[in-house]
């Protein structure tokens, strides 16, 4: 798992500034004084938990270090609507300037985290763990994994460099050239560091003894229904980490934990989330 640094997070809220305002806010400076200055208060419409407070204070800090931003609440802690997550203030053409890409990103990893707890509320009581995958959205993979986490979720390697995660078409590419999954996986036990974790996924219950008999960590049992994952956790008999992943869902994902699965990947979590509602809500005065 890669954790966030900060030259990591800074390069993303540069990157979005510059596209956001190229040649600076025509809007802000054509109407707004350059001395006014600009109260504004972080507010939610909706409830939910909260992710990148952080960051929505850097975007501010990096705009105009001038702006002073105070956090009312922390990453991880649940909100009500109307409560106030966090005050700005500074010129107002600064706060503006950061205001929707303060927002954007806030939002978004809010909605994951927000989205990521009502999953693992849904296995609470198992010992299944609600992890997350590489659908993510391009160049945002860091923030999105750490909502995951303020969510109270797991993450999956956070890249292809982490882990060695053989899916279907690396199976299918083997079964071509004639080589068989034990022997592949052998041989990728020798070609990679000890340290290197090595996970395999299956679509079929008869792949499983010759997949775990290989020693892999991680056996991956893909779009397996209840009954099926039941059987190959018995099958597996603590030999490997079960992985399940395919048709999960909120509806589906308790179900799904109460066959003895440890860990369940939910694509969902990232790529289809919607995000919460936070307003910036700001009050412009004479400098």
């Amino acid at each position: 798992m890669t954790q966030a640094t900060q030259a990591a997070i800074d390069d993303i809220i540069v990157r979005a500034l510059a596209e956001d305002a190229p040649w600076g806010d025509v809007t802000s400076d054509a109407f707004l004084p350059a001395s006014a200055r600009a109260t504004a208060s972080l507010v939610p419409r909706e409830p939910g938990i909260l992710s990148g407070i952080e960051v929505f204070g850097r975007v501010f800090g990096l705009v105009d270090p001038d702006v002073v931003v105070e956090l009312g609440s922390t990453d991880g802690a649940a909100f009500e609507p109307g409560v106030v997550l966090a005050r700005v203030e500074g010129n107002a053409r600064s706060v503006l300037r950061a205001e929707r890409i303060a927002l954007n990103l806030s939002q978004r990893m809010s909605g994951i985290a927000t989205l990521t707890a009502r999953y693992v509320a849904a296995v609470a009581g198992t010992r299944a763990r609600i992890v997350d995958t590489r659908k993510t959205t391009p160049g945002l993979r860091i923030l999105e994994r750490q909502a995951v986490r303020d969510g109270g979720g797991v993450n999956h390697r956070f890249s292809l460099s982490d882990a060695v995660l053989a899916k279907d078409n690396h199976l299918a590419l083997l079964a071509a050239s004639g080589v068989t999954l034990g022997e592949a996986i052998r041989l990728a036990r020798i070609r990679i560091s000890h340290t290197t974790r090595l996970e395999v996924e299956v679509d079929r219950l008869d792949q499983v003894e010759e997949v775990v008999a290989a020693g892999v960590d991680t056996i991956m049992l893909d779009n397996f229904s209840l009954d099926e994952l039941r059987e190959g956790v018995a099958m597996v008999a603590g030999r490997a980490i079960v992985e399940a992943s395919g048709g999960v869902n909120l509806e589906t994902v308790a179900d799904i934990a109460s066959t003895g699965v440890d860990v369940i990947s939910v694509g969902a979590l990232t790529h289809s989330v919607r995000s919460i509602d936070l307003g910036l809500d700001v009050d412009v005065t004479a400098g």
